[in-house]
């Protein structure tokens, strides 16, 4: 089913001065389909209630829901949606698995204020990394960030980076599950703060650790467009990469008003608008720069599992950047 986040009217007339590219775009725009995270937004849906793709040829189409990055990838493949969203790592996989895609810029970024945290009741036994070997976990997909957060910390503790019991648990419903003790821990995603914040809020639970104790500071996922498309329309590529980072930047200026415009979005997608009160922004550089480092972390710790053929891959192949398509921002 198809979700419409904007009303997107076209001019009848090009405004004068406009170039003819710019007029034929205007008149034909490219249509990027994707799918939308529950209880949360990416900069580009943000840039497109911004009105910053007005004008550029661009038309942003939400057609449901991803369930988690590996599922958006999946429907980034098979040509479902024009838009993928999801881990680093998931993303480098896919590209080793095949599919020819681009990181065309971070969406999200983990730091101090936006991270993944991992809460356990209370009265819970479970105090450190070393503790959760052994049990249970909610997290909102496998394969994804929280799956990898998880695989790193146990590695970096010594312990088998299999030792915890993962299962799926969709966001609405992790605190829930925390509180009727079907998992020993909950997994919340940076993406996910308007969810962290309920849970938070009603007390009764504790964070045995976060993402940034593992991993530092860094990229937490990407936007990720085919790389066919970028070639067929690489103007409307670069204005999408552009407007979504000069979005990011906006809701770091104005936290209240991009809380307010999240609510309101939520609200309209029949969600919980009240829970934007939570949101922590998106946790990225200014101008959603890229490093080397968000991808290169993330080559080395599956090139260490096996997962990934040893010097094949380099984020420089993955990155796009408006003015160099496979460059890395330094």
């Amino acid at each position: 089913m198809t979700i419409s986040i904007r009303a997107f009217a076209l001019g009848s007339l090009v405004a004068i001065g406009f170039s003819s590219l710019a007029a034929a775009e205007a008149q034909e725009p490219v249509t990027l389909r994707f799918l939308a995270s529950q209880g949360s937004l990416s900069p580009h849906e943000l840039a497109y209630e911004l009105g910053y793709f007005d004008g550029l040829g661009i038309k942003l189409e939400n057609v449901g829901y991803a369930g988690g990055g590996p599922a958006s990838l999946f429907a980034l493949a098979s040509g479902s949606v024009d838009i993928g969203s999801a881990a680093t790592a998931a993303v480098i996989n896919s590209i080793a698995g095949g599919n020819d895609f681009v990181a065309a810029f971070p969406t999200n970024g983990i730091n101090e204020q936006v991270k993944s945290i991992f809460y356990v009741l209370e009265d819970s036994p479970i105090r450190t990394i070393e503790d959760i070997a052994g049990k249970t976990i909610a997290v909102n997909t496998l394969g994804a960030h929280l799956d990898y957060a998880i695989r790193e910390a146990l590695h970096s503790n010594g312990l088998p980076e299999n030792a915890a019991n993962l299962v799926v648990v969709p966001g609405p419903q992790l605190e829930q599950t925390l509180r009727s003790n079907q998992v020993d821990i909950s997994a919340v995603g940076y993406w996910q703060a308007t969810f962290n914040g309920q849970l938070v809020a009603n007390g009764g639970v504790r964070a045995v650790f976060d993402d940034t104790d593992v991993l530092g500071e860094i990229a937490g996922g990407f936007a990720v467009l085919r790389r066919d498309f970028v070639e067929k329309n690489p103007d409307a590529a670069r204005r999408f990469v552009e407007q979504s980072a000069r979005a990011a930047d906006w809701s770091r200026e104005h936290p209240d008003e991009a809380r307010a415009l999240l609510a309101r979005i939520l609200t309209e997608r029949g969600e919980n608008g009240d829970l934007a009160k939570h949101w922590t922004g998106f946790g990225l550089r200014k101008g959603a720069k890229a490093t080397e480092r968000d991808l290169d972390f993330w080559i080395g710790v599956l090139e260490r599992e096996g997962s990934l053929p040893r010097g094949k891959y380099k984020a420089s192949d993955l990155l796009f950047r408006p003015d160099a398509k496979s460059a890395a921002s330094n």
